[in-house]
Protein backbone atom coordinates (compact mmCIF):
# COMPACT_ATOMS: atom_id res chain seq x y z
CA UNK A 1 0.00 0.00 0.00
CA UNK A 2 1.14 3.21 -1.06
CA UNK A 3 1.66 5.81 1.69
CA UNK A 4 -0.11 9.47 1.32
CA UNK A 5 1.38 12.39 -0.52
CA UNK A 6 2.09 15.35 1.35
CA UNK A 7 -1.13 17.10 -0.98
CA UNK A 8 -2.98 14.06 0.48
CA UNK A 9 -2.00 14.54 3.71
CA UNK A 10 -2.47 18.35 3.57
CA UNK A 11 -6.34 17.78 1.83
CA UNK A 12 -7.26 15.16 4.54
CA UNK A 13 -6.32 17.81 7.32
CA UNK A 14 -8.38 20.58 5.82
CA UNK A 15 -11.43 18.18 5.95
CA UNK A 16 -10.31 17.32 9.47
CA UNK A 17 -10.44 20.72 9.94
CA UNK A 18 -13.46 21.85 8.73
CA UNK A 19 -15.17 19.28 10.62
CA UNK A 20 -13.68 20.42 14.04
CA UNK A 21 -14.54 24.57 13.01
CA UNK A 22 -17.89 23.39 11.79
CA UNK A 23 -18.51 21.88 15.58
CA UNK A 24 -16.79 24.67 17.40
CA UNK A 25 -19.14 26.95 15.68
CA UNK A 26 -22.04 25.34 16.84
CA UNK A 27 -20.68 25.47 20.10
CA UNK A 28 -20.17 29.26 20.17
CA UNK A 29 -23.79 29.75 18.85
CA UNK A 30 -25.46 26.97 21.70
CA UNK A 31 -23.33 28.92 24.78
CA UNK A 32 -26.02 31.97 24.01
CA UNK A 33 -25.58 35.23 25.79
CA UNK A 34 -21.37 35.20 26.45
CA UNK A 35 -20.07 37.77 25.09
CA UNK A 36 -17.65 37.00 21.91
CA UNK A 37 -14.52 38.45 23.62
CA UNK A 38 -15.28 35.68 26.30
CA UNK A 39 -15.69 32.96 23.93
CA UNK A 40 -12.69 33.59 22.32
CA UNK A 41 -10.61 33.70 25.82
CA UNK A 42 -12.02 30.68 26.44
CA UNK A 43 -11.26 28.76 22.99
CA UNK A 44 -7.82 30.27 23.03
CA UNK A 45 -7.18 29.39 26.61
CA UNK A 46 -7.91 25.34 26.15
CA UNK A 47 -5.70 25.36 22.88
CA UNK A 48 -2.91 26.82 24.42
CA UNK A 49 -3.12 24.15 27.22
CA UNK A 50 -3.43 21.70 24.56
CA UNK A 51 -0.50 23.23 22.62
CA UNK A 52 1.76 23.24 25.47
CA UNK A 53 0.87 19.86 26.69
CA UNK A 54 2.21 18.52 23.06
CA UNK A 55 5.30 20.81 23.27
CA UNK A 56 6.11 19.38 26.75
CA UNK A 57 5.56 15.95 25.75
CA UNK A 58 7.80 16.31 22.83
CA UNK A 59 10.38 17.76 24.87
CA UNK A 60 10.94 20.57 22.23
CA UNK A 61 11.02 23.44 24.00
CA UNK A 62 9.70 27.15 24.20
CA UNK A 63 12.74 28.47 22.09
CA UNK A 64 11.17 30.17 18.95
CA UNK A 65 13.11 30.53 15.32
CA UNK A 66 15.19 34.01 15.76
CA UNK A 67 14.15 34.73 12.51
CA UNK A 68 10.10 34.10 12.90
CA UNK A 69 9.54 36.55 15.41
CA UNK A 70 7.86 38.93 13.11
CA UNK A 71 6.09 36.13 11.33
CA UNK A 72 5.00 34.83 14.51
CA UNK A 73 3.51 37.90 15.86
CA UNK A 74 1.87 39.17 12.72
CA UNK A 75 -0.03 36.13 12.65
CA UNK A 76 -1.42 36.31 16.30
CA UNK A 77 -2.40 39.48 15.98
CA UNK A 78 -3.90 38.75 12.75
CA UNK A 79 -5.54 35.61 13.54
CA UNK A 80 -6.69 37.03 16.56
CA UNK A 81 -8.78 39.79 15.10
CA UNK A 82 -10.16 37.28 12.37
CA UNK A 83 -11.17 34.83 15.60
CA UNK A 84 -13.12 37.96 17.07
CA UNK A 85 -14.25 38.38 13.97
CA UNK A 86 -15.77 35.06 13.39
CA UNK A 87 -16.79 34.74 16.89
CA UNK A 88 -19.35 37.61 16.14
CA UNK A 89 -20.62 36.55 12.85
CA UNK A 90 -21.12 33.20 14.15
CA UNK A 91 -23.29 34.53 16.89
CA UNK A 92 -25.57 37.30 14.39
CA UNK A 93 -26.21 34.93 11.60
CA UNK A 94 -27.09 31.37 9.97
CA UNK A 95 -24.20 29.28 10.35
CA UNK A 96 -23.79 28.32 6.48
CA UNK A 97 -23.63 31.88 5.57
CA UNK A 98 -20.68 33.18 8.46
CA UNK A 99 -19.00 29.86 6.86
CA UNK A 100 -19.39 30.79 3.53
CA UNK A 101 -18.12 34.75 4.22
CA UNK A 102 -15.06 32.74 6.25
CA UNK A 103 -14.24 30.52 3.00
CA UNK A 104 -12.83 33.31 1.19
CA UNK A 105 -10.08 32.70 3.66
CA UNK A 106 -7.87 30.33 1.10
CA UNK A 107 -8.55 32.53 -2.01
CA UNK A 108 -7.01 35.75 0.37
CA UNK A 109 -4.48 33.37 1.45
CA UNK A 110 -3.20 33.15 -2.04
CA UNK A 111 -3.42 36.69 -2.90
CA UNK A 112 -1.19 37.12 0.58
CA UNK A 113 1.57 33.83 -0.21
CA UNK A 114 2.15 35.83 -3.65
CA UNK A 115 2.38 39.24 -2.18
CA UNK A 116 4.60 38.23 1.26
CA UNK A 117 5.73 34.55 0.23
CA UNK A 118 6.18 35.28 -3.67
CA UNK A 119 4.46 31.76 -4.26
CA UNK A 120 3.29 31.53 -7.79
CA UNK A 121 0.20 33.10 -8.91
CA UNK A 122 -1.72 33.00 -12.15
CA UNK A 123 -3.76 35.41 -14.00
CA UNK A 124 -6.84 32.46 -13.41
CA UNK A 125 -6.41 32.55 -9.93
CA UNK A 126 -6.59 36.55 -9.94
CA UNK A 127 -9.86 36.33 -11.91
CA UNK A 128 -11.43 33.29 -9.27
CA UNK A 129 -10.47 35.85 -6.11
CA UNK A 130 -12.16 38.69 -7.78
CA UNK A 131 -15.29 35.72 -8.89
CA UNK A 132 -15.55 34.21 -5.36
CA UNK A 133 -15.59 37.85 -3.33
CA UNK A 134 -18.60 38.48 -6.44
CA UNK A 135 -20.04 35.57 -5.46
CA UNK A 136 -20.04 36.30 -1.48
CA UNK A 137 -22.15 39.42 -2.04
CA UNK A 138 -24.57 36.67 -2.44
CA UNK A 139 -24.42 36.09 1.13
CA UNK A 140 -23.30 39.42 2.61
CA UNK A 141 -25.98 41.32 0.98
CA UNK A 142 -24.73 44.69 1.12
CA UNK A 143 -27.48 46.65 1.13
CA UNK A 144 -29.31 48.81 3.63
CA UNK A 145 -32.59 46.69 4.01
CA UNK A 146 -30.04 43.78 5.05
CA UNK A 147 -30.30 43.51 9.03
CA UNK A 148 -27.24 41.49 9.04
CA UNK A 149 -25.20 43.66 7.15
CA UNK A 150 -23.11 44.80 9.98
CA UNK A 151 -22.46 40.92 11.22
CA UNK A 152 -21.69 40.37 7.67
CA UNK A 153 -18.57 42.92 6.90
CA UNK A 154 -17.08 41.98 9.85
CA UNK A 155 -17.42 38.49 9.01
CA UNK A 156 -15.60 39.43 6.11
CA UNK A 157 -12.82 41.48 7.87
CA UNK A 158 -12.40 38.24 9.83
CA UNK A 159 -11.29 36.59 6.60
CA UNK A 160 -9.12 38.58 5.82
CA UNK A 161 -7.27 38.81 8.97
CA UNK A 162 -7.63 34.66 9.21
CA UNK A 163 -6.07 34.55 5.51
CA UNK A 164 -2.51 36.96 6.52
CA UNK A 165 -2.47 34.72 9.56
CA UNK A 166 -2.74 31.43 7.48
CA UNK A 167 0.10 32.70 5.02
CA UNK A 168 2.60 33.40 7.99
CA UNK A 169 1.95 29.86 9.25
CA UNK A 170 3.30 28.93 6.10
CA UNK A 171 5.72 30.87 5.88
CA UNK A 172 7.11 29.82 9.58
CA UNK A 173 6.90 26.19 8.77
CA UNK A 174 9.22 26.68 6.15
CA UNK A 175 11.58 28.85 8.00
CA UNK A 176 11.11 25.10 10.24
CA UNK A 177 9.32 26.39 13.57
CA UNK A 178 7.55 23.57 15.21
CA UNK A 179 3.67 23.99 14.98
CA UNK A 180 2.51 23.23 18.06
CA UNK A 181 4.52 26.36 19.39
CA UNK A 182 2.74 28.55 16.30
CA UNK A 183 -0.17 27.26 17.66
CA UNK A 184 0.74 27.87 21.41
CA UNK A 185 2.28 31.49 20.60
CA UNK A 186 -1.13 32.38 19.02
CA UNK A 187 -3.50 31.08 21.93
CA UNK A 188 -1.34 32.70 24.41
CA UNK A 189 -1.68 35.73 22.72
CA UNK A 190 -5.16 35.87 21.96
CA UNK A 191 -5.50 35.43 25.73
CA UNK A 192 -3.69 37.81 27.12
CA UNK A 193 -4.96 40.57 24.55
CA UNK A 194 -8.69 39.55 25.29
CA UNK A 195 -7.82 39.78 29.56
CA UNK A 196 -8.75 43.84 29.76
CA UNK A 197 -12.10 43.40 27.91
CA UNK A 198 -13.30 39.88 30.05
CA UNK A 199 -12.66 41.85 32.83
CA UNK A 200 -14.91 45.15 31.94
CA UNK A 201 -18.05 42.36 31.03
CA UNK A 202 -16.75 39.35 32.08
CA UNK A 203 -20.72 37.46 32.92
CA UNK A 204 -20.18 34.08 34.88
CA UNK A 205 -21.48 30.99 32.36
CA UNK A 206 -23.46 28.27 33.69
CA UNK A 207 -22.47 24.96 34.18
CA UNK A 208 -24.14 23.85 30.41
CA UNK A 209 -22.25 26.78 29.24
CA UNK A 210 -19.09 25.95 30.84
CA UNK A 211 -19.20 22.75 29.24
CA UNK A 212 -19.86 24.00 25.71
CA UNK A 213 -16.66 26.45 26.35
CA UNK A 214 -14.62 23.68 26.86
CA UNK A 215 -16.09 22.13 23.61
CA UNK A 216 -15.38 25.28 21.58
CA UNK A 217 -11.80 25.32 22.48
CA UNK A 218 -11.39 21.36 22.27
CA UNK A 219 -12.91 22.12 18.69
CA UNK A 220 -11.12 24.64 18.28
CA UNK A 221 -7.64 23.11 18.96
CA UNK A 222 -8.05 19.94 16.15
CA UNK A 223 -9.28 22.25 13.67
CA UNK A 224 -6.22 24.82 14.54
CA UNK A 225 -3.41 21.83 15.11
CA UNK A 226 -5.11 19.80 11.79
CA UNK A 227 -5.27 23.34 9.28
CA UNK A 228 -1.47 24.25 10.62
CA UNK A 229 -0.39 20.74 9.35
CA UNK A 230 -2.47 21.24 6.34
CA UNK A 231 -0.68 24.67 5.15
CA UNK A 232 2.61 23.18 6.57
CA UNK A 233 2.50 20.03 3.92
CA UNK A 234 0.85 21.88 0.95
CA UNK A 235 0.48 25.07 -0.45
CA UNK A 236 -2.89 27.20 -0.38
CA UNK A 237 -3.38 26.74 -3.88
CA UNK A 238 -3.47 23.12 -4.21
CA UNK A 239 -5.44 22.18 -1.25
CA UNK A 240 -7.37 24.59 -0.50
CA UNK A 241 -11.10 23.11 -2.00
CA UNK A 242 -10.82 20.73 0.65
CA UNK A 243 -11.68 24.07 3.24
CA UNK A 244 -14.90 24.80 1.20
CA UNK A 245 -16.61 21.28 2.83
CA UNK A 246 -17.04 23.20 6.05
CA UNK A 247 -19.94 25.30 4.23
CA UNK A 248 -21.76 21.81 3.69
CA UNK A 249 -20.90 20.96 7.37
CA UNK A 250 -22.10 24.03 8.67
CA UNK A 251 -25.44 23.83 6.97
CA UNK A 252 -26.18 20.69 7.73
CA UNK A 253 -25.47 21.49 11.79
CA UNK A 254 -26.94 24.43 11.45
CA UNK A 255 -30.47 23.09 9.98
CA UNK A 256 -30.44 20.14 12.40
CA UNK A 257 -29.48 21.88 15.77
CA UNK A 258 -31.05 25.72 14.91
CA UNK A 259 -33.84 24.69 12.25
CA UNK A 260 -32.01 27.19 9.66
CA UNK A 261 -32.57 27.22 6.08
CA UNK A 262 -30.56 29.59 4.18
CA UNK A 263 -32.51 32.01 1.46
CA UNK A 264 -32.38 31.53 -2.21
CA UNK A 265 -29.46 33.94 -2.85
CA UNK A 266 -27.74 32.50 -0.09
CA UNK A 267 -27.96 28.87 -1.68
CA UNK A 268 -26.64 30.91 -4.71
CA UNK A 269 -23.97 32.44 -3.20
CA UNK A 270 -22.30 29.09 -2.07
CA UNK A 271 -22.32 26.94 -5.24
CA UNK A 272 -20.83 29.92 -6.70
CA UNK A 273 -17.99 29.96 -3.98
CA UNK A 274 -17.58 26.42 -3.95
CA UNK A 275 -17.68 25.88 -7.60
CA UNK A 276 -15.32 28.75 -8.06
CA UNK A 277 -12.89 27.08 -5.38
CA UNK A 278 -13.12 23.71 -7.73
CA UNK A 279 -11.66 25.41 -10.83
CA UNK A 280 -8.99 27.47 -8.44
CA UNK A 281 -8.03 23.96 -6.97
CA UNK A 282 -7.77 22.52 -10.59
CA UNK A 283 -5.68 25.20 -11.76
CA UNK A 284 -3.71 24.77 -8.77
CA UNK A 285 -3.39 20.61 -8.80
CA UNK A 286 -1.99 21.55 -13.06
CA UNK A 287 0.73 24.00 -11.76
Amino acid sequence: MHSLSDKQKGMLCIILSALSFALMNVCIKMSGNLSSVEKAFFRNFIAAFIALGTILKSKSGLHYVKEGYPYLLLRAICGTIGLLCNFYAVDHLLLADASTIQKLVPFITIITSYLILKEEITYKQIAYVILAFLSSLLVIKPTLSNVNLVPSLVAFIGAIGAGVAYTMVRKLTQLGENKSRIIFFFSAFSCIVTIPFIIKQFVMPTAFQFILLILTGVFASGGQFAVTYAYGYAPANQISIMDYSQIVFSAILGFFFFAQVPDLYSYIGYLLVIGIALLNYKTGSKS
